[in-house]
């Protein structure tokens, strides 16, 4: 199995047991604000949090499978050697904004929120754990662009 197919099943793993716990968080939450009469303390806040997760992590998992929110009107009128060129320049604007802004603005993040001992207000959860997500998600982002460049450079029309 090639390592992009590894990191593509394992990403997926995670963001169905991410998804999972997701349900089960809005169910619980539902269910104990109106059967219970007695609203959960935590659960909106998890599900803010594994909604971040989901989100982000979700949206490297769209750029490996190069089905993210794009406006493709250019590709489509597109020639198949400018075709090409243009699939290097949006791989390359997304590995930009993938290490300038998620990997090292999240890193930033990550680090002061660990340095200024930051905490979640209901469950008490460091913010700099719940945030890593954003380095994380920009790290494969990166390696998907790359892969992605690469592959279109050695596939040349």
């Amino acid at each position: 199995m090639a390592p992009r197919d590894q990191v593509d099943k394992y990403l997926e793993w995670v963001l169905i047991v991410l998804m999972g716990l997701l349900v089960i968080d809005v169910l619980w939450q539902v269910g104990s604000r109106y059967l219970l009469a007695s609203p959960s303390w935590f659960a909106d806040e998890l599900a803010g949090f594994l909604l971040m997760w989901v989100g982000l992590l979700g949206a490297a998992y769209v750029t490996g499978k190069s089905e993210h929110l794009a406006i493709d009107l250019l590709l489509q009128r597109a020639e198949q050697k400018q075709k090409q060129r243009l699939k290097i320049l949006i791989n390359l604007l997304i590995a930009m904004f993938a290490l300038v802004v998620m990997v090292a603005g999240g890193s930033w993040l990550v680090y002061t929120r660990f340095y200024l001992q930051v905490t979640s207000a209901a469950l008490q959860v460091p913010l700099g754990y719940i945030y890593l997500v954003l380095p994380l998600s920009g790290i494969l982002m990166l390696y998907y662009s790359t892969d992605n460049i690469l592959r279109f450079l050695k596939n040349k029309p």
